[in-house]
């Protein structure tokens, strides 16, 4: 597909990256064999994005809940985010691309918040793709460090709660600098949103694929595009409206 024929194309893709430990015991292998085999697919959609032209991709890595896991699984897959954030830096910043970690950072041990902090520091003048990654994230998490700190500013008397906005909450969340998500995809067939970008997704479209994500390669994120490029997005308009059919 060539990405100068889409109409439409999202500029911002998000992704719900399920079904790694499916993947492994249909193949019987232990869970991180799944998570070791999802880093290459996130490997392949990050080069899809930017042949694509896509200027943002976020992915929902480890959300707050999934502490609750087992603590083998936890420890392996703290173990592989470490190592990913060491390996793949280099990568990453060779293509241009800038990297982002979203989500209570304070969680990840000393290590892990060290390499987040060079990675970032390396990447941050980055232009080719914006990468985001959700680690130790969850969506009310992140609109009540935003509501925290408009009390912050009510409490030093900056700011009168009359004055709060939704444009004002919206600067405190996450990815505010960037446009919103367009585009959500889900993987694995589950079709709901476990606490991912709560506040962000007001508009956002979403499509999902029954591949399990180490199945999820170049052409299924192809697919999930010309899917979108097909919709139409109203914002609460009509079909007339949008089409210049009616007034405004």
């Amino acid at each position: 597909m060539d990405s100068k024929k889409i109409k439409n194309m999202p500029r911002h893709i998000a992704i719900i990256m399920d079904g790694n430990n499916r993947w492994a015991k249909k193949r019987f292998l232990p869970g991180v064999a799944g998570h070791k085999a999802g880093a290459d697919a996130v490997r392949a959609v990050i080069r899809a994005c930017m042949q694509q032209g896509v200027e943002a991709l976020t992915l929902f890595a480890f959300s707050s809940e999934n502490w609750q896991r087992p603590a083998q699984e936890v420890n392996a897959l703290m173990e592989l985010f470490l190592l990913s954030l060491r390996r793949e830096i280099k990568q990453l910043h060779k293509h241009n691309i800038r990297l982002r970690i979203i989500g209570e950072k304070s969680g990840f041990s000393s290590d892990i918040q060290q390499a987040i902090a060079d990675a970032e520091t390396l990447t941050q003048d980055n232009t080719a793709l914006q990468l985001n990654v959700a680690a130790n994230y969850g969506g009310r998490w992140d609109i009540a460090q935003a509501a925290r700190q408009l009390a912050q500013q009510v409490a030093e008397g900056t700011l009168q709660p009359d004055d709060i906005t939704e444009e004002q909450l919206s600067r405190m969340v996450s990815l505010h600098d960037l446009p919103a998500p367009d585009l959500c995809i889900r993987t694995a067939g589950e079709q709901r949103i476990s606490n991912f970008l709560l506040w962000q997704f007001a508009y956002t479209e979403f499509y999902y694929s029954d591949l399990l994500w180490p199945d999820f390669r170049e052409q299924a994120l192809v697919e999930a595009i010309e899917d979108y490029s097909g919709r139409q997005r109203r914002f609460g308009k009509t079909s007339e409206q949008v089409e210049g059919k009616v007034d405004a």
